[in-house]
């Protein structure tokens, strides 16, 4: 009897090795769903972070085209009163003569005022970001828009010969291209 006994209790501490075992195999498994729920809140916190830098980018966006859309407001009002400038300057380069001896005073007067007013509609336009466009040396298809290609032999090829209209930028946007000649 004492080695059933033996036998017995060697059995008994198998059993119990054995649900140890089982127990660590319960704990791994355990361990599995934990892993997967650490894995899955990694992965949700993944997509937060992304929508979250896609939403700051979509509101920096739209301040951006909304601060666009507050400077350039004027920009219908300033390609119209381009037109008034022209005329301003056609007014003022017909009365060239007008200083000579023999011109009346009141043309005089006539062309000291139109000059006064152009002035001060200049200030304007400058005071509202509104500039002219440069039109001495190389033409630039960003700002220039030829009209006609004229021989020269005082200008290179592509340089600008004559401004037919004058070219206006809106802080850095064309408001209206400069309408020129160039060399051929």
């Amino acid at each position: 009897m004492s080695q059933e006994n033996e036998n017995l209790e060697e059995s008994k501490t198998e059993e119990a090795v054995n649900s140890q075992e089982g127990g660590n195999q319960e704990e791994v498994t355990e361990t599995d769903p934990l892993e997967a729920a650490q894995a899955e809140a990694a992965e949700w916190k993944d997509k937060y972070l992304r929508a979250h830098a896609d939403f700051e980018n979509a509101k920096k966006r739209l301040a951006k085209d909304k601060a666009n859309a507050v400077a350039y407001a004027n920009e219908s009002f300033a390609k119209d009163i381009l037109a008034v400038i022209d005329s301003f300057e056609n007014a003022l380069s017909s009365m060239e003569g007008a200083n000579e001896e023999n011109t009346s005073e009141v043309l005089k007067k006539m062309k000291e005022g139109v000059t006064l007013t152009y002035e001060q509609l200049k200030k304007v336009l400058e005071k509202n970001h509104i500039k002219e466009i440069a039109c001495n040396g190389a033409f630039d298809p960003e700002v220039h828009q030829a009209i006609m290609q004229v021989e020269s032999d005082k200008h290179k090829s592509g340089d600008i010969v004559q401004v037919m209209q004058k070219g206006y930028t809106i802080k850095d946007r064309v408001l209206r291209p400069a309408m020129v000649s160039t060399a051929k």
